[in-house]
């Protein structure tokens, strides 16, 4: 009599991703656990993990926030977009330094999401303090003293939800200068009417969820955004007249970057670039890029080499 051969179900590769990264933790000497709070529910987690190493889900929604309250008391809320793996650790360490969830001298574990299926593919040790340099700079932890936490996160939210939306099917190319604004007024010139002007501050604030697609519309239009350290729209259709005369800035860039650079150097203030040609979003301040954050290739497939 022949036997029926059972076809085995395929291996939970989130679940091994997990049960393998309470081990590394453990044994690294990590402070944390990063992983997307999707992978994480209705999950079971070792009795050991929250005397030892604290988890934290990162969340892109409300949904998911709601989700991670019944999993962790430890949540960090990014922006709702796909971001290659790299993209993602980037964006989990700079967003970790603001909400103080990461420290400079933390080791953590993070769990990247595949950027097409959403599960759990792989698992990265980072050293903040060693590999620092390569995921941002040291600047990026006194970007509150120029700019309110909130409103450089809302503002960055919004940059990289331009960069992976786009407009009406194309890509975006765009400034928004935050911060200093008074001087950043003072070195640059309007070269399109103002659509803010006229409004109450309560009306144009970054932090009104109302303004974000009115916000993305004048995203096409020439000039850049600028933005009060508290948030406040002052104007859009702004030419930044500062030229960089630093030698360190990277070559290869465009004229948006250069302006972005030139602007963060002279003043106060942070600008957030959009590169039309690429999605790659870029912080800059001091003249100096912060932190660059590229979008999620097609498909899961590497994009070629692009001038920005």
């Amino acid at each position: 009599m022949k036997s029926v051969r059972q076809e085995q179900a395929p291996p939970d590769i989130t679940a091994i991703v997990l049960e393998v990264a309470w081990q590394v933790a453990e044994k690294s000497g990590a402070k944390s656990i990063f992983a997307n709070v999707e992978a994480l529910v209705d999950r079971k987690f070792p009795e050991r993990l929250h005397k030892k190493v604290q988890l934290v889900s990162v969340v892109r929604d409300e949904k998911g926030y709601a989700a991670a309250q019944k999993i962790t008391k430890k949540i960090l809320q990014v922006p709702n977009v796909k971001l290659g793996r790299m993209g993602q650790v980037k964006l989990v360490v700079l967003m970790g330094l603001s909400s103080n969830l990461v420290q400079k001298e933390d080791k953590i574990v993070y769990l990247p999401q595949n950027p097409n299926d959403g599960s759990l593919d792989g698992l990265m040790v980072i050293d903040v303090a060693k590999e620092f340099n390569l995921i941002t700079s040291p600047e990026v932890i006194e970007i509150d003293k120029s700019v309110r936490r909130d409103i450089f996160e809302a503002v960055l939210s919004l940059a990289l939800e331009l960069a992976n939306e786009g407009r009406e099917g194309k890509p975006v190319g765009a400034i928004f200068v935050v911060g200093d604004h008074e001087k950043v007024l003072e070195i640059s010139r309007q070269i399109t009417i103002n659509p803010f002007r006229g409004y109450e501050e309560s009306e144009r604030n970054i932090l009104d969820p109302r303004l974000r697609d009115t916000i993305k519309e004048f995203a096409v239009l020439d000039g850049a955004f600028v933005i009060s350290s508290e948030g406040t729209l002052i104007t859009s259709g702004r030419h930044l007249s500062a030229a960089l005369g630093g030698e360190d800035f990277p070559q290869g860039l465009g004229s948006r970057h250069v302006a972005a650079a030139g602007i963060s150097d002279v003043t106060n203030a942070v600008a957030i670039t959009i590169s039309e040609s690429t999605g790659t979003v870029r912080v800059f301040r001091g003249g100096k890029i912060l932190v660059e954050l590229e979008k999620a290739a097609p498909t899961g497939r590497p994009s070629k080499p692009r001038p920005a």
